[in-house]
């Protein structure tokens, strides 16, 4: 049996995909000027307030018990997502944090494995030996251009540490989508991302200036955007189809860092991003037998 794709939520990952990809160069700009932990609380923040008036103004109630526990769940996991990866941003350039990041996909496979029993299939140890190469290539082509630079060094191990939380969050995000609406996970994305980093308040945060704010508005609109868009696009798609859009952030970022920042993507960067987009492809392609037993359980 062929295996039927719906091209609109194909084409809504892709635009989230871009929309997060230009919030990761506006994010950069404002952590670079006012930190890491300030830039992303306040993100979150301007978010929360951005999305709730309209959930509620859709009919937006308290959710169950067992939805309100995913919801927790994802906002934790991503609020310590995003700020380890924005901290990766003023170490490393947006292409190349990007890049690593990648290898969430594959990492996804095995906390799969994990979390949900699935069995590891011999393709997924194929696509994690060429996603870890290409990781290698990715991280020797930095090294050897910074001597070993602590900074790098630092900013290497949050991106990997980023990309753990974001192969969590894989998961997370299509049990999500399966059970609220995208106005409901967005809004609740951003407020439990919010309150959980507004812990570390007291003695992380500091008020940026009026430019500033003005990048994490910018950044919180568009990572509103773009969680409306992929929330949107996972309840009416499989994941196999669309986790292989993720790596179109590439092409973005690439662009973005190079507008923004004048970044150029190095051939390291390039080879090692083949590499593990190729391990990638491998792992989530599926043949005719197991597209057609997986199909979409919610294709409206």
């Amino acid at each position: 049996m062929k295996r039927h794709f719906h091209l609109l939520p194909i084409l809504a990952a892709f635009a989230g995909v871009g929309f997060l990809s230009l919030m990761d160069a506006f994010m950069k700009a404002a952590a670079l000027a006012a930190g890491a932990y300030s830039a992303a609380v306040l993100r979150s923040a301007f978010g929360a307030g951005m999305v709730t008036p309209v959930w509620l103004l859709s009919g937006g109630k308290w959710p169950a018990k067992r939805v309100l526990k995913i919801h927790l769940l994802r906002g934790t996991v991503s609020a310590f997502m995003a700020l380890s990866f924005f901290y990766a941003l003023t170490k490393l350039p947006i292409a190349e944090a990007i890049a690593i990041s990648f290898i969430a996909p594959l990492i996804a496979l095995y906390l799969a494995s994990i979390l949900l029993g699935e069995k590891i299939k011999r393709k997924a140890v194929i696509a994690s030996a060429l996603g870890f190469a290409g990781t290698l290539v990715i991280i020797s082509g930095r090294l050897g251009a910074l001597e070993n630079d602590i900074e790098t060094l630092k900013g290497l191990a949050a991106i990997i540490f980023s990309a753990v939380l974001y192969a969590w969050n894989f998961i997370i995000i299509r049990q999500q989508a399966l059970v609220s609406s995208p106005a409901e996970a967005t809004a609740f994305h951003s407020g439990v991302g919010c309150l959980v980093l507004a812990i570390f308040a007291p003695w992380f945060f500091a008020m940026p200036e009026a430019q500033v704010l003005l990048d994490i508005a910018a950044a919180a609109a568009l990572t509103v955007a773009g969680a409306f868009a992929i929330t949107w696009a996972y309840a009416r798609e499989e994941a196999q189809v669309l986790v292989p859009i993720e790596y179109s952030g590439f092409l973005w970022a690439s662009v973005f860092g190079w507008l923004f920042f004048a970044e150029m993507v190095t051939p390291t960067t390039l080879a090692g991003t083949i590499l593990i987009v190729s391990g990638c492809w491998i792992a989530t392609r599926s043949g005719p037998e197991e597209t057609s037993e997986h199909s979409p359980k919610n294709p409206s």
